[in-house]
């Protein structure tokens, strides 16, 4: 992959990233640049060509976030940025949703129940355990192992990668 590829592909969508957490607009074409000068020195180093998408927008990131360190002295960095919480270019956290869910309706009862308690009804582990009629400690297993199930499933279905905040990235449907 080369320089000239990536800036036809990413220039347009990196710049509507950065405009959507950069308040100073004559600063964006500055952090554009940056981007895509830390894209140059470190494309050798990218290990997973299909990770691109993913490897840019973090590069481009850290290129905001230093911005704002270099600007605190006058502006607080939590008042400008909104980091990670959406890509704006790509919102796989709907298509991630569908996947689980539809992924879920595979998992053995007993574990598909425990979880859309536990997970998605917000019931407590000693809640449950009353419920379904089984221990303390039986709960906390069952949710552990649905969790684990849920995992394998989905590991033998799709990519899904987040970044260390828990804000999925990259998501995609493995083809068979």
């Amino acid at each position: 992959m080369d320089i000239e590829y990536l800036w036809n592909e990413f220039h347009q969508p990196l710049k509507r990233f950065i405009v959507q957490r950069v308040h100073d607009s004559s600063k964006v074409d500055d952090i554009l640049q940056e981007v895509f000068i830390k894209i140059n020195n470190h494309l050798i180093e990218l290990k997973n060509e299909q990770k691109i998408h993913s490897w840019i927008y973090q590069i481009a990131r850290n290129t905001i976030i230093d911005f704002y360190r270099k600007e605190k002295g006058t502006e607080r960095l939590s008042d400008n940025i909104h980091l990670c919480r959406e890509n704006s270019e790509v919102n796989f956290t709907k298509e991630t949703a569908a996947c689980i869910q539809s992924t879920m309706q595979r998992l053995p009862p007993k574990y598909l129940e425990a979880l859309q308690l536990y997970e998605f009804q917000k019931v407590s582990q000693k809640e449950l355990s009353e419920r379904l009629g089984i221990s303390y400690s039986g709960a906390k297993s069952r949710v552990q192992r649905g969790r684990n199930k849920l995992k394998q499933l989905l590991q033998g279905c799709c990519h899904i990668e987040s970044d260390r905040y828990g804000n999925i990235v990259d998501f995609r449907v493995l083809k068979d």
